[in-house]
């Protein structure tokens, strides 16, 4: 079920409705149960894998927890085998089977392995690092094992995050779920608010920006020069406001549950560098790849070769846990590459800054280190939208191809729609620099009752008149 379809809506308000009429001791069981149906809908077979997660999650942490030395390990150790593993069958298999093939065809030697065909069931990823995460903090005994089979059911399988994340940690979601949750306005209010800010990002930006987009990575030969360039740009906006988007509507759903999910966008193109941009994007799976990957690595602490070894090998992981092709590996390994170079060269980039007289707050050297940044992940989005490197390799020779720049948006865009996504282009950034200068994410929260009316009165009907509904995915279901 698509957060951008009707039938979404009607499932949000009877689940809120319902949670609202029950007693505590029976929203867990409620949530659960339209949980389960919201994750079927998209194909029903495969919450048995996710029910065989939670139980071998469940059982890990009950282990865990009273074990000591080398067998609190070994359990550990199981979990989290059982969780790689099965995330390794439903998304490497094929990556894996082809490229053997591959590597012996190379060397002469004819191998014809098993060709197994299935889709990949839907958020497993997110899952998977989510249940790993529980295991992994009641093995650091940062929490204590849920002894409530339903309870550490609906942490798996909470409906607003249990797709596309934010990838909460057990500290946060679990001790919620076991807190009664009184009925607060304000809540429903704020929530309705952020889900709406969601659906504008997701409908009116990312979904018109992607009517630019396929067409142009779909057959790059097509669309050279300038209309390929404004593709991959348009490409760089259309995957922040489909994933933030998902992410507010998201958090949003669930502040009207009265729950909390972190922050996961953080104005990513405001960054001045790729590890700030790191800090700002994706925030629960970059802070889950460094706690659980980077610091047991080592992390900085071994010196500057290891702690570049240690980086690379964290975006390698990230990319591959992107999609199992090798373009999103390289996508993994250019944004290692970029941290080792701006950790190499941060000493002689300041004193460059320094000898021209631009200091770290001068408004100068701001824009030019935010531009930089954008165009590094830029050339990313690249390799990470064509999925294959024949194909990204594709985009940029077309990129320096002639090509006439007045049919750009021929067919693609009327003149009402066009102008629409511009002005809506300039209201997210209006909204990021509010936020900024305020230093409140929740700006309308300070406004008088009749302005936040107004606002989103006039929010429904801008999405109306210029959103796309023909229930285009969120990117990121794909992982």
């Amino acid at each position: 079920m698509l957060f951008n379809s009707p039938e979404f809506l009607i499932f949000f308000l009877m689940t809120t409705a319902w949670f609202y009429a029950a007693s505590h001791r029976f929203r867990w069981p409620l949530l659960l149960a339209f949980s389960c149906y919201f994750y079927m809908v998209f194909v029903p077979k495969y919450i048995l894998i996710l029910f065989f997660l939670i139980g071998i999650d469940y059982v890990a942490g009950l282990v865990i927890e009273p074990a000591k030395g080398w067998k609190r390990k070994m359990f550990l150790v199981a979990s989290l085998i059982a969780n790689v593993g099965i995330l390794s069958f439903f998304k490497y298999f094929t990556f894996a089977e082809t490229n053997i093939e591959k590597l012996f065809s190379t060397l002469g030697i004819g191998v014809s392995l098993p060709h197994l065909s299935f889709l990949l069931p839907i958020g497993l990823s997110f899952h998977t690092f989510q249940s790993m995460s529980y295991t992994i903090e009641v093995y650091r005994g940062n929490c204590r094992a849920e002894r409530h089979l339903g309870i550490y059911s609906l942490y798996v399988l909470f409906y607003p995050q249990m797709v596309a994340g934010p990838i909460e940690r057990p500290q946060n979601l679990l001790a919620q779920f076991h807190t009664p949750v009184p009925f607060k306005a304000g809540n429903i209010i704020e929530g309705v608010e952020l889900m709406l800010w969601g659906l504008f990002k997701k409908v009116v930006l990312a979904d018109n920006l992607v009517l630019l987009v396929d067409p142009a990575f779909n057959d790059p030969k097509a669309h050279a020069g300038f209309q390929m360039i404004l593709a991959t740009y348009a490409f760089a906006f259309q995957i922040y406001c489909d994933f933030s988007g998902y992410t507010d509507i998201a958090r949003g759903a669930a502040r009207t549950l009265g729950y909390h999910l972190m922050l996961n966008f953080d104005q990513p193109y405001r960054a001045q560098s790729i590890s700030e941009f790191w800090r700002r994007w994706h925030i629960s799976l970059s802070t889950w790849f460094r706690d659980y990957v980077y610091f047991p690595l080592g992390g900085s602490r071994a010196g500057k070769l290891r702690n570049y070894f240690n980086l690379m090998v964290v975006f390698l992981i990230s990319g591959l846990w992107h999609g199992a092709s090798w373009a999103f590996i390289l996508w993994g390994a250019l944004h290692g590459f970029y941290m080792i170079c701006g950790l190499a060269t941060h000493d002689i980039r300041a004193k460059i800054w320094n000898a021209i007289g631009l200091e770290k707050s001068n408004g100068l050297r701001v824009a030019i280190s935010t531009v930089i940044t954008f165009h590094l992940v830029w050339i990313g989005w690249v390799f990470f939208r064509s999925g294959t490197l024949p194909k990204a390799f594709e985009v940029f020779e077309s990129m320096v191809q002639p090509a006439s720049p007045a049919s750009v948006l021929t067919g693609r865009f009327d003149t009402f729609h066009a102008v629409g996504v511009l002005l809506s282009l300039l209201i997210l950034a209006a909204v990021h620099q509010s936020q900024r200068i305020s230093g409140s994410r929740d700006i309308s929260r300070h406004l008088p009752g009749y302005s936040r009316a107004f606002i989103f009165c006039g929010g429904v009907i801008w999405i109306l008149l210029l959103g796309q509904f023909s229930s285009h995915d969120f990117i990121y279901f794909q992982f």
